[in-house]
């Protein structure tokens, strides 16, 4: 596989490195691309773990093999069934059946986080954050820790003392700390923007910035507007921030007879996530069928995966 460097980013690399990309290895962000793994978690797993050892050239750039990208993928599959980053060289030195049962660490995980939620002790929320970020991807991190621990939250909160007073505390903690990461991607980042919306009117929706995180993570800029937008003024805002797509999000019931006039002028893809496609399944699938590049995702995991699968990400 021939894979061109940029121009702009590649200029001074040099001829060995140049070579090195005619003869088939791949540079770090083309593996990131790849497998959803980003440079600085495939740095962190080399340095810390020596999961993954790539070539380098005279000059330090690092260089990976088709066998790298397949290492990573195992690597993710392991990850995924609850194994800590630190016991996965073990296993894949031993080439241990993917069929084994191993231990879970996520859960002893989410009982920290939910442990330092119930105290109100931000720093530890953070730190834990901080660290398991730089070792593990988004979507991993996602769908092994976060999503589930906000659906262990929801349920500790029903009928709980005190359930209001812990849940705008972590909800607060969690839009600041991803919409912090997703200013300084955004930054990075100069290319058309990913519109995501707020449509359910609730303040404080920690799914909508789930779903910007990952969005952001995939090197799209992202502009979030956290509050509904009345008919017309989306097609405005799709016009004036030129975005490659917008996501509507709501956690609660739409009112579906007044969808086509919100959606009118906008001719970029919309995807509804969240709760509301589970409430009105069947008559948004009949409204995908009426709109064009209109799609349905009940989560933000979903949301990522048809996000990438469309191409938007």
């Amino acid at each position: 596989m021939n894979v061109s460097p940029d121009t702009s980013a590649q200029e001074d690399l040099g001829a060995d490195f140049k070579k090195a990309l005619d003869d088939g290895w791949l540079p770090i962000r083309e593996v990131a691309r790849q497998t959803g793994v980003n440079a600085i978690t495939l740095r962190a797993w080399e340095r810390r773990y020596g999961l993954i050892v790539p070539q380098r050239t005279p000059k330090g750039h690092r260089l990976y093999s088709a066998e790298h990208v397949q290492r990573i993928l195992t690597i993710l599959t392991w990850l995924n069934r609850g194994v800590a980053v630190s016991q996965v060289k073990p296993l894949l030195d031993t080439a241990q059946d993917l069929g084994e049962s191993v231990e879970n660490d996520w859960q002893r995980l989410r009982q920290t986080l939910l442990m330092a939620v119930t105290q109100l002790n931000e720093r530890t929320i953070d730190d834990s954050i901080n660290q398991v970020m730089a070792l593990y991807p988004p979507r991993t991190l996602c769908e092994q820790l976060l999503v589930p621990l906000l659906a262990e939250l929801e349920q500790r909160w029903q009928g709980q003392f005190g359930a209001q007073m812990e849940r705008v505390f972590f909800y607060s903690w969690l839009r600041s700390k991803f919409g912090a990461r997703i200013y300084h991607n955004n930054r990075q980042l100069h290319t058309a923007p990913l519109l995501l919306i707020n449509h359910s009117d609730l303040s404080l929706e920690p799914h909508l910035w789930l779903c910007a995180w990952l969005v952001s993570s995939a090197d799209c800029p992202v502009q979030v507007f956290d509050w509904p937008l009345p008919s017309g003024e989306l097609a405005l805002a799709v016009e004036h921030l030129q975005a490659r797509g917008v996501l509507l999000y709501s956690s609660k019931a739409m009112q579906l007879a007044q969808l086509p006039k919100l959606l009118a002028g906008v001719t970029c893809p919309k995807i509804i996530v969240g709760p509301t496609v589970c409430i009105h399944q069947a008559e948004l699938s009949a409204k995908t069928l009426e709109t064009a590049d209109l799609y349905l995702a009940e989560d933000p995991l979903s949301a990522h995966q048809a996000l990438v699968q469309r191409g938007l990400i």
